[in-house]
């Protein structure tokens, strides 16, 4: 195919008006494939450039200001189907270069959520009910929108929804609603995955306001456990209200109660729970229904008959030593329908044959009996206690405990005498004392050690003797010299001496006799 050298010196001769076009506003969009197709017919031959080519041929044909001097461009000649087909992969090239975008994940698929839970009438009127209920227990990736209530009236399947839009709360008032019809109810929930199933009421509901709502009224004694023994009578009144009269209804763990033994009588403010004689199958939770229209009340009483335990299963002795048994026994298989509280332990000597108590509200099952008499033999039992006493027999030992006889060799212990020997020593010595002519004295002091010291009495260092003057005493360590009717002459230095195959000791006094005073009219009288 020739070339055509002309149409590229054109091009090369129009690039200032390139460049002015550039700088102008951008043409519109309209005109722009006729360019895009004629580039490729010019840039198939120019295998240098297509791409600068292809961008040329487009401006120079769109721009308005082309010089009038130059020659008109003669018809373009359709281009080969060869340079077509060569020149649509070479424009789709750049396009193929361009990164690709992660293809994204497929999204999860959508599923309905499952069916609303726990619907129940909260409320109604003579025109309305208002409902409650529970979000589903699956809800799913796709989330919950919404909540749509439908009704329908008793006997027909013409259910319509009377929410125009999805409901977000899970309680809704059911408005404008004609007295006295029934209607049955049902709540769907709704999400991409379109409607889940239905969760509905399991009784139609008669549009009619309650005057007075039922209401069990339970006393507080009752509200416990409530236990007593077998054979007692239970007389229970439980009150009520309600209007019109609620019916009243009553079950024993689930189950319709035996007439044969337990009594109802119903009034119209109260329930009589009424058993003759009580035994221990009367035990369980009883639970009684007040019931108007569609609004109910419970309450439940758990009643526990119990009685004596039986006895411990087993009893043995374990060991026997000195003066001490070891025991263990097992639970009662029957433990009269309550806890077990303890257990009394007792001996009896084989001898006399009489039981006594060794433990009492005993919890543990093992146990050690001691101050046990020697050479006595021994058997023991058992009882069981809850609260109704102990049990009515006892687990008794089969074997016997035997204290045996030991030898005893006393010794005697061996003390040390203490040494209470002790050199004599004076614990009160004597005091200077001062006296009157003719009138008698003492002198007192207090010795003590052991032996028992010999005691001397001296007057200015002279041994007094047996001066009859004088009386010495010494009695429990007390020492007295007692000085009959002293003269002028008995004053002076007294010691007492103490002396033992220890040692001695001595104190002493200063004794001052006075004259006595002569009153002034006896001398002027003389």
């Amino acid at each position: 195919m020739p070339s055509k050298p002309a149409p590229i010196k054109k091009a090369a001769k129009k690039e200032p008006a390139k460049k002015e076009e550039e700088k102008a506003p951008e043409p519109a969009p309209a005109p722009e494939p006729a360019p895009v197709e004629a580039a490729p017919a010019e840039a198939a031959p120019a295998e240098a450039a297509p791409a600068p080519a292809e961008g040329e041929a487009a401006p120079a044909e769109e721009a308005p200001a082309a010089p009038p001097a130059e020659e008109p461009k003669p018809p373009t000649p359709p281009p080969p189907a060869d340079a077509t087909d060569e020149a649509a992969p070479a424009a789709e090239a750049p396009a193929d270069e361009e990164p690709r975008e992660p293809t994204p994940p497929p999204p999860p698929p959508k599923e309905p959520t499952s069916a609303p839970v726990e619907l129940f009438i909260e409320d109604k009127n003579d025109t309305s009910v208002t409902i409650m209920w529970s979000q589903p227990e699956v809800v799913g990736l796709t989330g919950l929108d919404g909540y749509t209530v439908e009704i329908c009236k008793d006997g027909t399947e013409d259910w319509k929804a009377v929410n125009e839009d999805l409901q977000k709360s899970c309680r809704y008032v059911i408005k404008n609603q004609t007295t006295g019809d029934r209607l049955k109810i049902r709540v769907v929930a709704v999400n991409a995955g379109g409607r889940s199933p239905p969760c509905a009421l399991p009784e139609a509901i008669l549009v009619k306001e309650i005057a007075d709502r039922p209401k069990v009224r339970l006393p507080r004694f009752l509200r416990q456990r409530y236990v007593t023994q077998v054979g007692s009578k239970i007389n229970l009144t439980i009150p009520f209200t309600g209007k019109p009269k609620p019916v009243v209804t009553w079950t024993k763990d689930g189950q319709p109660l035996d007439t044969k033994r337990v009594n109802i009588r119903n009034s119209d403010r109260d329930s009589i729970l009424f058993i003759r004689t009580t035994e221990r199958d009367d035990s369980g939770v009883y639970e009684m229904c007040v019931k108007v229209d569609d609004f109910e009340d419970k309450a439940t009483l758990t009643l526990q008959i119990v009685e004596l335990p039986g006895p411990p299963a087993s009893v043995k002795i374990i060991d026997t030593w000195g003066f001490n048994v070891a025991l263990e026994w097992t639970p009662p298989k029957d433990s009269g329908n309550t806890d077990i509280k303890g257990y009394t332990v007792q001996k009896a000597d084989k001898k006399t044959g009489d039981w006594f108590n060794v433990l009492e509200h005993y919890n543990r099952l093992n146990a050690t009996i001691s101050d046990l008499i020697m050479g006595n033999t021994y058997k023991f039992r058992v009882f069981s206690e809850n609260k109704c006493g102990l049990s009515e027999e006892a687990a008794i030992t089969k074997g016997e405990a035997v204290i045996l006889k030991t030898d005893i060799d006393y010794k005697p212990p061996k003390y040390q005498e203490h040494d209470f020997t002790e050199a004599p020593k004076f614990t009160t010595a004597l005091s200077d004392r001062a006296t009157t002519v003719g009138y008698s004295t003492k002198l007192l002091c207090s010795v003590r050690g052991e032996p028992k010291p010999k005691v001397q009495w001296m007057k200015n260092q002279m041994i007094l003797g047996d001066d009859p003057k004088y009386r010495q005493i010494c009695v429990q360590g007390i020492c007295s010299l007692e000085i009959r009717k002293p003269g002028n002459y008995d004053g002076g230095v007294y010691s007492c001496k103490a002396k033992n195959k220890h040692g001695e000791a001595i104190v002493a006094c200063k004794l001052e006799v006075k004259q006595a005073a002569i009153p002034e009219a006896g001398k002027e009288k003389k």
